[in-house]
């Protein structure tokens, strides 16, 4: 990643203002956690070509080689610790958009984390906050998109369901570019949700969805069930109707898409 290049041609006004390089880092949202706590200004990008220690939601490992965009971005949102998810819906419309607008790809969202392109998973998302008596001090928004990876280096279970620019487009992709219009992005979103709110960002995301309308699979705090996809709700959490005609609000959870049909 040429450095150099990526600041001369960064266009926000705030968002990569520092960008904090790294060769290898454990996980850059651990490495954008400690740098928030010691008052890292807002804004603040923490890059590395590589993570020995990736995770993405519930502690699971995201595999990062050599070849892909790994970032996260030190934020101080005016959100309740309860909406904190707004930043991770925010981060997916910013990436599916990016994606479609630089590369004419067929990119999407998958609730409630996760930017697939033709129905892979490109990118993924991580967002972490810090609370002090109730209140959010700072977040962190990590994001992993397989730019330039060869999928030969995830492992086989990973790779069946995964993606890269690289891969859909037969050709590796500028990271400089990708992260200067993918930041800019992030940053012109950001500033809409907390000018305007989550309602712009939210018909964004039903917008770029690939799940609505279809079968899908929940597992949610231990259980599993099966239903139609129906649509996100206020604060973005997800109206699946049962195979018995019930309709259920999932606000934690991982999503399986079973059919294309309904």
């Amino acid at each position: 990643m040429r450095i150099a290049e990526v600041e001369a041609r960064l266009k926000t006004s705030f968002v990569g203002k520092p960008i904090v390089y790294y060769p290898q880092v454990s996980s850059t949202n651990e490495v954008a956690k400690q740098l928030a706590r010691e008052g890292a200004a807002e804004g603040t990008v923490v890059l590395a070509e590589t993570q020995t220690s990736g995770h993405g939601r519930l502690r699971r490992k995201w595999f990062s080689p050599k070849g892909g965009l790994w970032f996260s971005l030190i934020l101080h949102p005016k959100l309740e610790p309860t909406r904190l998810p707004q930043l991770t819906f925010m981060t997916a419309a910013a990436t599916a958009k990016t994606i479609k607008d630089m590369y004419g790809l067929k990119a999407g969202i998958k609730w409630p984390n996760d930017v697939l392109v033709n129905r892979r998973k490109v990118c993924g998302i991580l967002t972490e906050g810090c609370m002090i008596n109730g209140k959010v001090k700072f977040a962190v928004v990590g994001v992993g998109v397989n730019a330039n990876i060869n999928l030969e280096e995830l492992p086989l279970t990973v790779r069946k369901r995964a993606t890269s620019l690289k891969k859909e487009l037969g050709k590796p992709v500028s990271r400089e570019e990708l992260l200067c219009r993918l930041l800019l992005r992030m940053e012109n979103t950001y500033l809409t949700l907390q000018r305007e709110g989550f309602s712009p960002i939210l018909e964004e995301v039903r917008s770029l969805s690939v799940f609505l309308g279809e079968r899908v699979k929940i597992a949610s705090f231990g259980e599993c069930f099966v239903g139609l996809a129906e649509n996100l709700d206020s604060d973005g959490a997800l109206i699946v109707r049962l195979e018995n005609g019930t309709r259920r609000k999932v606000v934690v959870g991982d999503l399986e898409v079973l059919s294309l049909e309904p």
